[in-house]
């Protein structure tokens, strides 16, 4: 049995869904009663980013927060900073990918190409608005802004769709939107591709692309003082 049918074999096994169904509810609960009860001072958005990524990848992501995204942590570093920044560009890039693939098959009915291009559409579009919307709330220019999302998350998001989109045609490229590989291919492929973009934003904050996502222990010690 080749990987590709093994694979498929495991995502669409009611016993391992239910499973998983089980653990990602899971995970949200922590992660919803660490933020209301631990962790309500992080900003909105952050708020956001760690809900869509445990959404997304379940126990991985809320490893992820507990590792990196807590304002108990005890210090930041530099593989912290890599896991929050590309955490914020995975719950944009992966929104604008779920959106993409499911109008591209359900109301369009795109064949291989056509989906590939509306999903890195939406995946870059969703994945620049994450960057651009807080910098225009902070008073930065349109243009500015602009260039910013494209200069330090072009990388990433490149990369983690390369991944992610590749992954999910090798599973499920002729699967239905009806069908169970159809869901269950795409959540894998999603994890995949952070994984894969955890590295690319190492690399873009040690080279000083980008600056990473704010330190939440410190968002914890302002709102203290």
């Amino acid at each position: 049995m080749g990987i590709e049918q093994a694979l498929e074999n495991v995502l669409t096994n009611p016993t391992y869904l239910a499973a998983w169904g089980v653990v990602v509810a899971a995970s949200l609960a922590v992660l919803v009663w660490d933020l209301w009860a631990n962790n309500s001072e992080l900003k909105g958005l952050m708020k956001f980013v760690w809900g869509f990524t445990v959404l997304y990848s379940g126990p991985l992501g809320l490893v992820g927060y507990w590792f990196s995204g807590r304002t108990q942590i005890d210090h930041d570093s530099f593989w912290r900073k890599g896991f929050r920044s590309v955490s914020h560009c995975y719950s944009g890039c992966g929104t604008g990918e779920v959106l993409g693939v499911s109008m591209a098959v359900g109301l369009f009915a795109f064949k291989t190409t056509g989906t590939v291009i509306l999903t890195f559409a939406l995946a870059y579009l969703f994945g620049y608005a994450l960057t651009v919307g807080p910098l225009l709330q902070e008073g930065v220019g349109l243009r500015e802004a602009l260039w910013d999302a494209f200069y330090s998350e072009t990388a990433s998001i490149t990369v983690m769709e390369i991944v992610a989109i590749s992954t999910d045609i090798w599973l499920a490229g002729e699967a239905a939107l009806g069908d169970v590989l159809f869901w269950t291919s795409l959540v894998f492929s999603l994890t995949m591709g952070l994984l894969a973009a955890y590295p690319v934003n190492l690399l873009l904050i040690r080279f000083g692309v980008k600056e990473g996502m704010m330190n939440p222990a410190e968002m914890g010690t302002e709102m203290g003082a």
